[in-house]
């Protein structure tokens, strides 16, 4: 039980805020996480989340943001690399995708499940305390237009 939540705080680590308060975690920051010390392998396991991510009826481009970014590369040089800003979902389907003989990859499914878990139950009762039916479809609304964007960096 302590092993496991000393990775599920590393999960929470990871996790980055925008300037609009929506939360992503780096797909370069979670390959080295999970284990995966070859990008290059990384990336066919992103492949297969975004293929359940769109069989499922979603946009891939809303749960998985391409950008690029500058590193260090010695003596001050640097060059530019691939990223891509991965939402909560996506997160949970990459971990979903994942090789499931590593052990982070178990406690990872199991934080990403979990925190999912707790998302909907503090949703379901902020919405059972509306007591108004217009405010419920609102909300519903609102919640459904914020689950629906991960903004591009």
């Amino acid at each position: 039980m302590a092993k496991e939540l000393i990775q599920q705080s590393v999960f929470e680590k990871l996790k980055q805020t925008d300037e609009t308060g929506n939360e992503f975690w780096s797909a370069r920051e979670l390959a080295k996480i999970l284990d995966y010390t070859d990008y290059r392998n990384f990336k066919s396991v992103i492949d297969k989340a975004k293929e359940a991510c769109q069989n499922s009826g979603y946009a891939t481009s809303d749960y998985f943001v391409e950008f690029n970014e500058m590193i260090g590369i010695g003596k001050g040089a640097k060059r530019q690399i691939d990223n891509i800003r991965l939402s909560r979902y996506a997160c949970y389907l990459i971990v979903q995708n994942a090789d499931p003989a590593k052990e982070v990859v178990a406690i990872g499914q199991t934080y990403f499940a979990v925190q999912t878990r707790l998302q909907e139950i503090s949703k379901m009762q902020e919405y059972t305390r509306l007591t108004d039916e217009n405010e419920k479809r609102l909300f519903l609304r609102n919640e459904q237009s914020k689950q629906k964007r991960l903004p591009k960096p």
